[in-house]
């Protein structure tokens, strides 16, 4: 692959880049409209048409590894280990 082919590549990712960020910004102000509504009409359940949305309140425990870390620093230590992987950026 040349070098102008290449370029023409990044420039081909970084344009679809852009409209994934694009199509999900809408997607998410769409989502928050709905979220809206959803508190407007005070109901964590609604059908329209054949869709069913549902905006509920959802409790989970996450595992607090910076406190853990502090209080038992050698046992952290010794149940973690490296993990290596690979990144491609492209910069200007």
């Amino acid at each position: 692959m040349t070098k102008n082919e290449m370029l023409t590549m990044i420039e081909t990712m970084n344009n679809y880049d852009d409209l994934a960020a694009k199509a999900k910004e809408k997607a998410d102000e769409i989502r928050n409209a709905l979220k809206e509504e959803m508190v407007r009409l005070e109901t964590e359940e609604l059908t329209v048409g054949t869709y069913i949305i549902r905006y509920t309140n959802i409790v989970s425990n996450r595992f607090d590894s910076t406190t853990f870390k502090r209080l038992y620093a050698d046992l952290y230590k010794a149940f973690t280990k490296p993990v290596s992987s690979r990144r491609l950026t492209v910069s200007l």
